[in-house]
Formats: C-alpha cells, structure tokens, sequence
C-alpha cells in the first residue's frame, strides 16, 4: 500500500470526484472537482476511470511525502511543481517512489491544481462519492489536513506522458461564458437581458467553490416572489442589489432569488480558475450547442487512447 503523507495543505485542498449525485433531497451539495476539463486531464494521464478522486488544491502551497511507489499526474493552474526539489512540468504524469516529496507553489495563472494517482485516490465514501464539501463539516468530508495520509489505489507505475499543447488551456484568456436561458428568463426585462450580454462584469474578492459574486452594471430585478426551488450547476441569481451571482458545485440545495439563466457546465470549469478582478462577460447560447459541447468533450476523454510514445491520442 502507498500513501501520501499531506505536509502543507496551503489556503485549501480538498478530494474531488464528479460529485454526489444522490444526497440533494438530503441537503447535501453535489460538490465535485471544479474544473472538468483539468479534472479529466489528470486521470486520462493516467488511464484512470473518469471519476477517479483527484486532491484539488487551491493556490498552491501544498507539499506531501509519498509512503511507497505511486504514478501521479498534476494539471491545472500554471506554477511551480517541485519533485525532491527539482521543478518539473505539469501536465504530465511523474513516477513517485518512498521518500519522494512534491510540492506545489502559487500559482502565476489558474487558481486550482489538480493531482491524480493511478486508480485513484481512497477516501471516505458518502452517497457514492468521495467530494469533500468544506461548509458543510461533515466529518472526514471537510478539507484534508496536514499530517493525513491519502491512501492510493494502485502502486503501479504508469508510463510517462504529457498533454499535448493544443489541449493546454490559457487561464489569461478572455472569458466569455455561454448562458442557457431558463428559470426566470422571460420574467427579466429585455433592457435586464440586454445589460447581462453586453456589459462586463468583474469577479470580486467574494468567490469559494459554492459560487462566484461579480459586479458591473446592475440588472434590473422583476418584482416577484418566488418559492424555494432546485439550483442548477451555473444559475445565475440575481438579488436586489443587480449583481449577479454564479453558482457552482458547492452551491445551496435550494434557493429563492430569480435566475435570469445558467451558465454551461464546461464554461463553470472555466471561471473557477480565474480569480477577483478578471472580466466576465456573458452571451446567450443555445441549448443544443452546448449540449453538443459536452458529448464532443466527454467522448474525447472515454473513447481516446495514448499512442506508444504518449505525446498524443488516437480516436478508434
């Protein structure tokens, strides 16, 4: 058996699968990794089951120590990766053996890191997964700690690959985020939809993986009261002061502001790496486009393989 020994967990780091799909009725949040794309990246590295856990770790800081032989893969925001010292690439996988230490510093671009093992990382088990949801406190389900050890799934040690550049994201790009209407939609004034598309809006210093708070141009809210309802991945709340809000995957169950609509999952993976003063800007999608979005996306990851020298895939 192998595990990683946590040193440092710098400002948070979490486990992550793809969330718990069975405990809403519950009052649980889904949770979940909150970047797909570098989510799934992290275990395709490593023929790994798509919903592998990963350790998600914000903003760097993190340092560990591996137990025993362990194959580990580390994508995500762009900074210092450190083996024993040494720098190396991210994107990549890495052979790990007893004694080996890695480290992760803050990083120039991105917010989240993700590291994956082969097989996965083990970890206590709630409605079928493995998410860890800090506000909610649940036992062994909040953060992991230093001095915890992460047991891996498999010792084997998985032959060296790498993404190829095309994949590689650019986390200083201009983000513009696709938006489903739904909800609400047709209870907000053309003039309201109109602000949403055609005015920035900035992150501010109040984002966390429940949801991200923006400020720009105010929206104009419709005079209704609404009763509690389901919260999607993405809604876009809108209070009483006009600035929107972003919902992600540790969201509340349920919630009463109006929702003007919902931003696309893929696109929700893009804005949780960009931090307080980024623009934001929005346009209306439709809903068999990004629909379409995510079957390509989810078909790359479950149909590709590696060819022999690891540095590209093959469709069959």
């Amino acid at each position: 058996m192998s595990d990683l020994r946590i040193q440092s967990t710098g400002l948070r780091t979490t486990l992550q699968d793809e969330g718990r799909r069975h405990g809403q009725h519950l009052g649980l949040a889904v949770g979940g990794a909150a970047d797909l794309h570098a989510f799934r990246w992290a275990n395709k590295l490593l023929d790994n089951p798509r919903g592998s856990a990963c350790l998600e770790v914000l903003m760097g800081g993190f340092s560990a120590e591996a137990t025993g032989p362990m194959s580990i893969a580390v994508t995500g925001a762009a900074g210092r990766l450190s083996i024993n010292g040494r720098r190396q690439s991210l994107w990549c996988t890495h052979a790990l053996q007893a004694g080996d230490t890695i480290s992760l510093e803050s990083p120039t671009s991105g917010l989240l890191n993700y590291i994956a093992v082969r097989g996965g990382w083990l970890g206590k088990d709630l409605c079928q997964s493995r998410a860890m949801t800090p506000r909610e406190g649940l036992p062994g389900l909040s953060a992991v700690e230093p001095g915890q050890l992460i047991e891996a799934a498999s010792m084997d040690i998985a032959p060296h690959r790498q993404v190829p550049q095309t994949f590689l994201p650019d986390y200083t790009a201009p983000l513009i985020l696709n938006v489903i209407p739904g909800y609400q939609h047709s209870a907000f004034s053309h003039d309201a939809r109109r602000t949403l598309t055609t005015t920035p809006y900035t992150i501010t210093q109040q984002i966390d993986r429940m949801g991200y708070r923006l400020s720009g141009t105010a929206i104009d809210v419709p005079e209704m009261t609404l009763l509690s309802e389901g919260i999607a991945l993405g809604s876009i709340q809108v209070p009483a002061d006009g600035q929107p809000i972003v919902l992600l995957n540790d969201r509340q169950t349920m919630g009463g502001y109006p929702k003007i609509g919902t931003v696309a999952a893929l696109d929700c993976s893009r804005l949780c790496q960009r931090g307080p003063d980024t623009e934001v800007r929005f346009r209306f999608a439709e809903l068999a486009n990004v629909q379409c979005e995510r079957v390509v996306f989810e078909a790359f990851f479950a149909r590709t393989t590696w060819n022999t020298d690891g540095k590209a895939l093959i469709w069959p």
